[in-house]
């Protein structure tokens, strides 16, 4: 019975030395793709490409990195609302530009596409902390430019993406307007458990049963569930019910924890929309929920000030 339960504090104390290690050695590289596999970091095509006007716009974050980012509008004057686009994570911005083509001619908006530190053209490599002041950087400029109307600034973020902008929104509650939530998780803690499975019992967020005992060993947590609580501005939650990646419970308990605090929240769900694909999937009604959800509590909001 002892070396029965030797043999078992053993294999448990195994699993957790080899769970360290992961996390120690490959986080980054877990969390954050800036490549996807087989292909380069550069851009495989450009605005131009699908014809749409844009402007390169190179910016710099507050610690020193140089930062890419493309500026695109739907003609030289349009002054609709500037959507603030956060993408998710394989990949860079090139491989968004057919979505933001249609978002373009659908929601008659501007759109500037952040390239994070370490994807794309910017210089860099990726963690929470720097990608919230690259955040940053590209919403300092779009308030500065004097070609948009600057108060209509939206916040749209999938998956990584809306973590990144959860958190800029409730940094700047005077700066953006609205926020659109589209398969983001609650936490990286709790995807841990999602991408390896026997790390949900040492690694989780607040609602996670196990021990946590190596939360403490996550430099990139983006705690999404505890962000979007704080946020005073309207949220749209945009749900694909496939997503094969971010479980969809967290969309719900993502809207959950706003919707406590905030009543200009909106959780709509799209049955055939997986991870990245629920833009496509969701088809007519995906464009129109969001453009309800802006006229709603963006054009209109302006129109009556």
């Amino acid at each position: 019975m002892v070396s029965y339960v030797s043999a078992l504090l053993y294999g448990v104390g195994g699993i957790v030395m080899a769970g360290m290690a992961l996390l120690v050695a490959f986080q980054e590289k877990l969390v954050y793709v800036p490549v996807l596999p087989g292909l380069t970091k550069s851009y495989p095509i450009t605005p131009a490409r699908l014809r749409l006007m844009y402007e390169d716009v190179w910016l710099q974050s507050s610690d020193g990195v140089r930062l890419h980012a493309w500026f695109i509008k739907l003609f030289p004057d349009c002054r609709g609302p500037t959507i603030l686009f956060f993408q998710e994570n394989a990949g860079n911005i090139a491989h968004r530009l057919e979505m933001v083509r249609i978002m373009l001619q659908r929601l008659h908006c501007n759109v500037f596409m952040l390239s994070y530190r370490g994807y794309g053209a910017s210089d860099g490599y990726p963690s929470q902390h720097g990608i919230t002041r690259d955040a940053q950087a590209a919403l300092d400029h779009l308030s500065q430019r004097t070609d948009i109307d600057s108060s209509w600034i939206v916040v749209f973020g999938r998956s990584l993406g809306g973590a990144v902008g959860a958190v800029l929104t409730k940094n700047n509650p005077d700066k953006v307007s609205a926020l659109i939530l589209e398969n983001t998780f609650t936490s990286i803690l709790d995807m841990a458990g999602v991408l390896l499975p026997f790390l949900k019992w040492f690694i989780g967020g607040s609602g996670s049963k196990g021990p946590k005992i190596l939360n403490f060993l996550v430099r990139s947590p983006w705690s999404t569930v505890d962000v979007v609580g704080e946020i005073k501005q309207p949220i749209l939650f945009l749900s694909g019910l496939q997503d094969e990646m971010v479980p969809p419970p967290h969309m719900q308990m993502l809207y959950a924890k706003a919707a406590a605090r905030n009543k200009n929240c909106k959780f709509v769900e799209f049955p055939s929309g997986m991870h990245m694909d629920t833009w496509l999937a969701g088809g007519d009604n995906y464009w129109r929920t969001i453009q309800q959800f802006l006229t709603e509590h963006v054009t209109e909001k302006k129109e009556n000030e």
